[in-house]
């Protein structure tokens, strides 16, 4: 797997040589467009909205729309001249507690790899992060744009996560939620209640794509020449405020009867 980024991490006075690894792959079912009538794939083309007629790339250029309809044109010169000096080190800014961190600004992550000589430095800065409960913030440029950055531990690797700026969450106070006086002290009771009788210890391998994997068995059929039938969609009920009472009951009493079954099957097997 080539290195998406190779440079230095940089705390205090400590550099520390470093690659960035990916840390996700992407596994979705592609597809090419086709002609219905030959199956021939379908070529995209720029066209004009005023005349309709194709646009060769020389003729193309980049505005940045102010108003509507209004453009400011930037050439080729004037992205060079804003870009931002090409740097190779990732510069810790500050060390934070990880739970005052907002999941919503965490983005893409890669793995930290320590490049030749940095072992004993990445090793160092690695535990200093997992002793303190710290994640460390940054900035680092990749593909010519700057990012923020956070740095923090996965086991015995660093994990680099890149961040959105605070300016690209949306306010949750443009939005409207329902207040919490709209539960009552019995209804909160048997909900925390099923929350617990349903926890598990969290097994990411549990989880698969059903999607995908129905999919691909389809595909599989169709190209054996075998018909494939629709499954009826099944709409989901919606809990009304006043039988929500009784389908917590009922989901407790149905909860409750598959974790003593959980627990009966987790001595059998300690014994």
């Amino acid at each position: 797997m080539a290195a998406a980024w190779k440079g230095t991490i940089s705390f205090g006075l400590v550099s520390i040589p470093v690659e960035l690894r990916t840390a996700v792959q992407s596994d979705h079912v592609s597809f090419k467009m086709l002609h219905a009538e030959d199956l021939a794939p379908v070529k995209y083309e720029r066209v004009c909205a005023k005349d309709g007629e194709p646009v060769p790339w020389g003729e193309i250029v980049k505005g940045y729309e102010y108003a509507k309809g209004k453009y400011v044109i930037l050439t080729d010169e004037d992205f060079r001249a804003a870009a931002l000096a090409s740097s190779k080190t990732i510069d810790i800014l500050d060390f934070v507690r990880a739970e005052e961190i907002d999941p919503r600004f965490f983005d893409t992550p890669y793995y930290v790899m320590p490049a030749k000589g940095g072992e004993k430095g990445y090793a160092l800065l690695r535990e200093a992060i997992r002793t303190t409960g710290s994640v460390g913030v940054g900035k680092l440029t990749m593909h010519q744009k700057q990012h923020l950055a956070a740095i923090k531990t996965v086991g015995d690797a660093m994990m680099l996560e890149t961040m959105r700026f605070a300016n690209e969450l949306v306010d949750s106070s443009e939005l409207s939620f329902p207040s919490s006086e709209l539960v009552r002290p019995q209804e909160l009771k048997m909900a925390a209640q099923l929350v617990a009788n349903l926890a598990e210890p969290f097994q990411p391998e549990k989880y698969t794509d059903e999607y995908r994997a129905s999919l691909m068995k389809m595909i599989r059929a169709k190209m054996k020449g075998q018909k494939i039938e629709a499954a009826p969609v099944e709409e989901p009920e919606s809990t009304t405020v006043i039988d929500l009472m009784s389908r917590l009951q009922a989901s407790l009493e149905q909860s409750g009867g598959k974790k003593a079954k959980k627990t009966r099957t987790r001595r059998r097997r300690t014994a």
